[in-house]
């Protein structure tokens, strides 16, 4: 970490890749660890809330005719395999990752491209393949609000949010990674994202640097 890499937390919007009810134990697209570790991903997306900083909640979306799934799974989807459809309960966010209230998602909307507001400075996006910026208005939307360091958290580290990770280094965003908050990291990963200037702490230490945060209980 140096001058250039050093995130800046009061500039930081948090990133929450796939945690939808389809990713968790027992579940059709099952990710093993994310719903151990969805406890932390929760108590960060408090804590970002409670600091005023804004949340972008990156789902994923597969028509039941496969038409807009990744080659890997389409024949799956395609041929009757029930996952991430729009609509169903098993595409909605992981229970206690949306705030209090908020509505399920509005699959038509998401899949047209628009962010679904869940509050004053939350959103859902659709992201139509694994990386968060891949065809999305995520980067103009976060330059829009000032931000330039990205925390990330979700499922499941070998996919989608490593792509993303990349994807918004590539980009010259800051990026903090709350490693027991992401399903699926090794310590291969680890060294390979520290690499490349990636910050990575535990989701308390995150949530507790961040300036305005309220603590979270465990």
């Amino acid at each position: 970490m140096d001058a250039h890499t050093g995130p800046h937390l009061d500039r930081a919007a948090l990133l929450t890749i796939d945690v939808q009810r389809d990713t968790l134990d027992g579940a059709p697209l099952e990710i093993p660890g994310t719903t151990a570790a969805l406890g932390a991903m929760a108590r960060l997306a408090e804590a970002f809330r409670s600091a005023g900083r804004p949340i972008v909640h990156a789902v994923r979306l597969y028509r039941e005719d496969g038409s807009n799934v990744d080659l890997c799974r389409r024949a799956a989807v395609a041929g009757g395999g029930p996952m991430l459809t729009p609509g169903h309960e098993g595409s909605e966010l992981a229970p206690g990752l949306a705030p209090d209230g908020a509505s399920g998602l509005d699959a038509d909307a998401l899949l047209a491209g628009e962010l679904q507001p869940f509050g004053p400075a939350e959103w859902a996006m659709y992201k139509p393949r694994w990386g968060a910026f891949y065809e999305t208005s995520l980067e103009g939307h976060l330059r829009g609000l000032g931000v330039d360091t990205v925390a990330l958290c979700g499922a499941n580290f070998p996919n989608c949010p490593r792509t993303s990770i990349y994807e918004a280094s590539e980009r010259d965003f800051r990026i903090v990674v709350a490693g027991d908050a992401v399903s699926g990291i090794y310590d291969r990963g680890r060294e390979e994202l520290e690499r490349i200037g990636v910050v990575l702490v535990e989701a308390s230490a995150l949530g507790e640097a961040l300036p305005g945060a309220r603590a979270v209980a465990g």
